[in-house]
């Protein structure tokens, strides 16, 4: 997560959505920058909500806009599952020889899935415990064009950025079958991101209070 004072932004860090590129591209712009420990720099916007913000209006009286990314729910598990298929990942979160991308996001949809599979939802990083959407502005994957312009705006520089953290290249097929299923699972994550992209790739939704 980055926070940049002047342009009154918070940059948020979901998992799988280019993140890495852009925090390593302006984390010395920024004024406060959690880039390091993975805990930190993917700050969900729950623990935002209770513990960072209170802290930068108490200590700052700053409250920032958030800014984040949302991707495809299937093409964020799609990257989870090359990401964690890849040679050298070992233990818990390696997906297991053979495991095709169907029986991937089978186990990431069961009740209890295994290490491998524990992927959290994009949807309850950016949400709160009631489900309601917790950033101003949500870009789309598909629209980091928009993205760009908009941090280049607010910042008030132009910046470039480079491909960090790539899946390797691997063919993950899914069934129409499980598609449908995740979608049941997800539905709310589904919904979410159909808003974004019916917003053109920005959904500028201001928060009641930040």
């Amino acid at each position: 997560m980055l926070v940049f004072v002047d342009a009154n932004i918070a940059l948020f860090a979901v998992p799988k959505t280019g993140s890495t590129a852009y925090h390593l591209a302006l984390k010395t712009t920024a004024d406060i920058a959690f880039a390091g420990k993975q805990a930190m720099k993917h700050m969900p916007l729950r623990k935002y909500d209770r513990h960072f913000a209170p802290f930068l209006r108490d200590a700052y009286k700053l409250s920032p806009e958030r800014v984040a990314v949302m991707r495809d729910p299937v093409e964020q598990i799609r990257s989870w599952y090359k990401y964690r298929s890849r040679d050298g990942v070992r233990g818990g979160n390696a997906v297991p020889e053979g495991m095709c991308f169907d029986d991937f996001v089978a186990e990431v949809i069961a009740p209890k899935p295994q290490g491998f599979a524990k992927l959290g939802s994009q949807h309850t990083f950016l949400t709160s415990n009631a489900g309601a959407l917790r950033v101003d502005h949500l870009f789309a994957y598909t629209h980091l064009d928009l993205l760009q312009s908009f941090l280049t705006q607010r910042i008030g520089k132009a910046f470039r950025t480079d491909r960090k953290n790539v899946s390797p290249r691997k063919d993950a097929p899914l069934s129409d079958a499980m598609r449908d299923a995740l979608r049941a699972a997800r539905a709310e994550e589904f919904a979410l991101y159909d808003q974004v992209i019916a917003a053109g790739g920005h959904l500028h939704s201001p928060i009641e209070s930040n």
